[in-house]
């Protein structure tokens, strides 16, 4: 017997009959044998819906009253599915976030998990039901408030869950069959990946891929749980997330040995991942003397913002200036453009650049650090498909362009076919958004 923790998101829950599909699916686990927690998202758009809401009724809602009313989505989800499986003769108990232990920090909208004290979840185990849990959502213990995680919670919430405890692996469901080496919207002919670490996982999501949250990633491999990330609507099985020691599941202990001897190669490039929900400001003019970009930044950090790529060029026509450009979330540009453009005059620059038509490319592989000549591929293949590059980042395992984004899409289909990760069949997407 195993202890297997499951996530639905919005589109695996979007309906009365994709709950009781749901159920079913649930329910056929316990009856393997297993003992079965499941975190839940809310139905469909309703957190979008919720939020809109709010909106009308006022223009900027008290941060508690809006996660107040925000985790009801995920207790309306919660509620049902327990419903649906007590009609199918199993028993099952549901849990808010504050009823299942989840401890976080006050940051009402973006609250980080402290810690999780499943107490009541392990006594419902004990008693042999299948666990029901509100994702997205905790309390913070100095107030009692209810708070929500923000973006990919519901996912965070499960691997939580899982590490506290001790669950052999965390099913993560969505609309497609795993992990891709590119969104298989935008490449038809992506291929499903079998597994991949967590240290590629980490900067495909950090880079646009959508099937996993980073903030789960990063919780996965801190605390050595196993993801598997698989489809709601098929018994296929997903792509394994290994964290650092973990061995492919699906290999015998033999096979992982021989493997060991052998040292199999690793690909050079995992996946491709594209992202245009950035920005690109540019600070023209900049007079090149210490303190400058420190100056900049420091403006840039008051306002919150996650700054992701930074490339510096030292002026020709103008000896002494140069010009900083760095991309950041499109959602934030207004408010740092604000706080630049009032500190003209202390900083000394000649003007300033708003771009929000950029996209981001970037190819994922831990192979990258043993091989040659994958950054010649990228450029190659984007300069044959006429696609300019703007700005260049790279890590140990990635390597990240900017450019126009309209040409996002052509980009990475030219991309992902130079590094040979075309299938020969086309993906499957059962519901169309990848949650």
């Amino acid at each position: 017997m195993a202890l297997i923790v499951q996530k639905f998101g919005g589109s695996s829950v979007a309906d009365a009959e994709s709950i009781k599909r749901v159920a079913k699916r649930i329910v056929d686990t316990r009856r393997a044998g297993h003992d079965v927690v499941v975190a839940v998202s809310a139905m469909g758009d309703t957190t979008d819906e919720l939020l809109d809401l709010a909106a009308q009724v006022a223009p900027i809602p008290a941060p508690r009253e809006l996660d107040l009313l925000l985790s009801s989505g995920e207790r309306i989800s919660m509620a049902l599915l327990a419903m649906a499986i007590h009609s199918m003769g199993y028993e099952a108990r549901s849990f808010t976030g504050s009823q299942a232990g989840m401890i976080t920090t006050a940051d009402h909208g973006a609250a980080r998990i402290v810690d999780v004290t499943p107490v009541r979840l392990r006594e419902a185990l004990d008693e042999g039901a299948i666990v029901i849990v509100a994702g997205f959502q905790g309390v913070n213990p100095d107030k009692n408030d209810i708070t929500t995680l923000g973006r990919g919670g519901s996912d965070t919430t499960a691997v939580a869950l899982a590490a506290a405890l001790g669950a052999d692996v965390c099913e993560i469901y969505s609309d497609v069959d795993g992990i891709f080496t590119a969104d298989p919207r935008v490449i038809p002919r992506a291929r499903k990946l079998d597994t991949v670490t967590a240290e590629e996982m980490l900067e495909l999501a950090a880079n646009g891929a959508k099937v996993l949250y980073i903030r789960a990633v990063e919780y996965a491999r801190r605390h050595g749980v196993l993801i598997h990330a698989r489809s709601t609507f098929t018994a296929n099985e997903g792509t394994y997330v290994l964290g650092e020691g973990m061995a492919d599941p699906r290999q015998s202990s033999k096979e992982s040995a021989m493997a060991d001897v052998i040292g199999m190669e690793e690909p050079v490039v995992t996946g491709v991942a594209i992202d245009q929900s950035q920005a690109k400001i540019t600070v023209v003019g900049v007079p090149d003397v210490p303190g400058s970009a420190a100056a900049i930044f420091s403006l840039v950090n008051k306002t919150g913002a996650n700054i992701d790529m930074i490339v510096q060029n030292v002026q020709s026509a103008q000896p002494g200036r140069t010009d900083i450009s760095f991309t950041l979330p499109k959602q934030s540009a207004v408010e740092v453009l604000k706080v630049l453009t009032a500190e003209q005059e202390t900083i000394g620059y000649d003007s300033i650049v708003h771009d929000d038509q950029i996209g981001k490319l970037s190819v994922v592989g831990a192979g990258m650090r043993t091989h040659s000549g994958v950054s010649l591929t990228l450029f190659e293949a984007l300069s044959t498909a006429g696609v300019n590059i703007e700005m260049i980042s790279t890590s140990e395992i990635r390597i990240s362009v900017v450019l126009r984004g309209d040409e996002l899409n052509q980009a990475a289909r030219a991309v992902h076919t130079a590094y040979g990760l075309d299938s020969e069949i086309e993906a499957t997407v059962y519901a169309g958004t990848g949650r």
